[in-house]
Parts: structure tokens; C-alpha cells; sequence
């Protein structure tokens, strides 16, 4: 692993007028500025709804570990339009594992990360295919599924630390297993995984650590235990409990 807890120092913890402004505003976030946030294991799952502070968590954790939170390698700023740093990234600080520091303080060759963010890899897909030092397939003539398992399989190849935000969103049922498989494998090669997703088949990784984000704050449960996983369940067993209220 690489980092073991993401925290905000007492010198930057949000007064009494920023608390009152997002992103200080989102109960996961306000929690993280009390107490922090610990990353127990290899692969890390942060599920809730939308709004619900995910995306804010895991932006501000890959600048903590110099990702650019547009999205893409570490220290790297390719086709990011405005470099400013997140309000959440602005402030946090990871500690890091030994691993970690020496990564982050190492010559830039031997430094391994990358962030996907789900609102900027179809660009990725369609601009990085053949540039040296990403993937080397025509990933703009592909699907976006399959476009993203190419991405995956081409970044995620070394022992790094990777943060996904909503890595699901072109990818259909096999894929998603596709990807668990290649998270499973990341973990046990050393490899750190922090992802924020809605799905209850990518958060069903066998081994990996499962924080539900909501109103609460943020809490860890275990998979059958998420609200996520219990919807999908009542809906697909039966799905008219659910439409009849939305349509007549």
C-alpha cells in the first residue's frame, strides 16, 4: 500500500464561514475534516448516491498523491483546461505508507499512478491511443467499453496507486467482471485501488474494503450490508414494486 489515511491538518481545517460552503457542506466531507479518513486495505470501495460526496473524496485523495484530478498520470496535466487545485485537494494531506514517500520522492520514471474520472476518459480514449507511454491501441475506434478495459489494462499494469472515480459507466456486465478481476490482481501485486461507483459488482471484489458515503458521513459495512446492493436485489426480484410509483 501507499497511503494509509487522508486528513486535513489543524492549520487547514475549514473556519467557522468555510464550513459553512461546499464542498465543507457534504457530511462525508465535514467528517473527513474532523476525524480523517483510513484506508485499510489494498482495494478501497467508496459507494453512496449521487451528491452524496464520493467523487469530492476520491478528486481530492489523487491530487493528495499528485494526480491530476482532471484525470491522468502522476505529476501530469495533459488537456486539463484550468489547473487549479479542488477546494477538498487544496487542503488535504495523505500519509503515506514508506512505499508511498518513496514513490512521490523519486525521479519521475519510476513513479506509477492514475486517475480515471469518469467525466473526462472518453476524451482520454479518443486523444491518448498511441501516445508514448499510454497505450499504444487505437482506443478512439473502439467502443467506450472497451475503449475503457484497454485504458485499464494498459495503466494498471505495475504496482501503483490508482483512483477510479465511476470506472462502470461504459462498461457492461462482463466487463465490470473484467475489471474486478484486474482490481483483485492489482491488489494482491501491491498495487492500491481507491473507487467511488455505483456498482454492486464492482464493489463485491473479493478482500476489498467497502465505505458507504450518505448523509451519515461515511461508515464501512460489508457488501450485503449496503443499501446499494439491497435496492438491486428488491428491484430485479421485483421490479414493479419499484415502477409503480414512477409510472402509470
Amino acid at each position: 500500500m501507499f497511503v494509509r489515511r487522508a486528513f486535513i491538518r489543524e492549520t487547514n481545517r475549514p473556519g467557522r464561514a468555510e464550513a459553512g460552503r461546499w464542498p465543507f457542506t457534504v457530511p462525508c466531507v465535514a467528517e473527513l475534516a474532523e476525524h480523517g479518513l483510513t484506508l485499510s486495505a489494498p482495494v478501497t470501495f467508496l459507494v453512496g448516491g449521487n451528491g452524496s460526496g464520493k467523487s469530492t473524496l476520491v478528486e481530492a485523495i489523487a491530487e493528495g498523491f499528485r494526480l491530476d484530478s482532471y484525470g491522468g498520470r502522476l505529476a501530469a496535466a495533459r488537456g486539463r483546461p484550468d489547473a487549479t487545485r479542488t477546494p477538498l485537494g487544496d487542503v488535504l494531506t495523505l500519509e503515506t505508507t514508506a512505499a508511498g514517500a518513496r514513490m512521490l520522492g523519486g525521479p519521475r520514471s519510476r513513479k506509477q499512478g492514475f486517475f480515471l474520472r469518469a467525466e473526462t476518459a472518453f476524451q482520454m480514449t479518443e486523444n491518448l491511443g498511441g501516445v508514448p507511454g499510454y497505450w499504444q491501441d487505437d482506443t478512439a475506434a473502439m467502443s467506450h467499453g472497451e475503449g475503457f478495459l484497454t485504458m485499464f489494462q494498459a495503466m494498471f499494469d505495475k504496482p501503483g496507486f490508482y483512483v477510479m472515480d465511476e470506472p462502470e459507466a461504459a462498461l457492461s456486465f462482463d466487463s465490470c467482471l473484467r475489471l474486478v478481476a484486474l482490481m483483485h490482481e492489482l491488489g494482491n501485486s501491491g498495487a492500491q485501488v481507491v473507487c467511488a461507483t455505483h456498482s454492486p459488482i464492482l464493489a463485491a471484489t473479493p478482500g476489498a474494503d467497502i465505505i458507504e458515503v450518505g448523509e451519515h458521513g461515511f461508515r464501512r459495512v460489508k457488501w450485503d450490508q449496503l443499501e446499494l446492493v439491497d435496492h438491486w436485489r428488491r428491484y430485479l426480484a421485483t421490479p414493479d414494486a419499484y415502477l409503480r410509483h414512477i409510472v402509470e
